[in-house]
């Protein structure tokens, strides 16, 4: 009887954290979040671009030029403390003139913010590695590598990773086919695994809607008997 009564006197109890409270706590720390990113732009502005807080996160456009002495820069400066590395991926825009955008997610245990950083490079463009600065971007480059084809100056193992060291191409560019451009068996005879071009056994994504009464030519049962004689 007295946990229902607690119970019921929490449910019912007028907490102070209302809607009302949330917004300002929002506010507030949008408003945390811009002076961050002032900060940061007018202690670098040889490395940032352009800078936004968009639904409470701190998004800053960065030179590649200075992504590694930028990324130094938030980890060791008192203000920013951005120490652990959370991810690295990239997104393919075919169309653009620079393909590639990377993005780098940071987190400060510290000061309890994180950072998005953003940079567009050319399908061409070598960037500079930060496994000096971050030893755990390591496999995160290697997968972009992988799956992007994107290459990392400076990287101490930069090989594949999720697919296998004959693949060819890079899966995650959008004009990659569907299909692949090889397949893979286990050859019984070899017995090994070989590498094939990729070869479908049936028609694929063709389709006969033309009825006999239209010019189809289909071989019946028993067509074989007519022909015969």
């Amino acid at each position: 009887m007295q946990i229902t009564l607690i119970t019921q006197y929490l449910l019912n109890k007028k907490c102070p954290t209302n809607s009302h409270l949330t917004k300002a706590k929002r506010y507030k720390m949008t408003e945390v979040l811009q002076e961050l990113g002032e900060m940061i732009a007018s202690r670098r502005p040889d490395c940032v671009l352009e800078y936004n807080v968009i639904f409470g996160e701190l998004n800053i456009e960065v030179a590649p030029s200075n992504i590694l002495a930028f990324i130094e820069f938030l980890k060791i400066d008192n203000s920013c403390k951005f120490s652990t590395l959370v991810d690295i991926t990239a997104v393919d825009y075919p169309g653009r003139e620079r393909r590639f955008d990377i993005v780098y997610h940071l987190l400060s245990m510290y000061q309890n913010h994180r950072v998005r950083l953003r940079m567009s490079v050319r399908e061409e463009d070598m960037i500079v590695s930060i496994v000096d600065v971050h030893p755990s971007a390591n496999w995160f480059e290697r997968e972009i590598y992988d799956m992007f084809g994107i290459l990392f100056s400076g990287h101490p193992d930069l090989r594949r990773l999720l697919t296998d060291y004959g693949f060819r191409g890079h899966p995650l560019r959008k004009d990659f086919p569907t299909s692949g451009y090889t397949e893979l068996r286990y050859d019984e005879v070899e017995k090994r695994v070989v590498y094939e071009p990729v070869s479908l056994v049936q028609e694929y994504r063709q389709f006969d809607f033309m009825s006999p009464w239209e010019g189809a030519k289909y071989v019946l049962p028993d067509d074989e008997k007519l022909n015969a004689k």
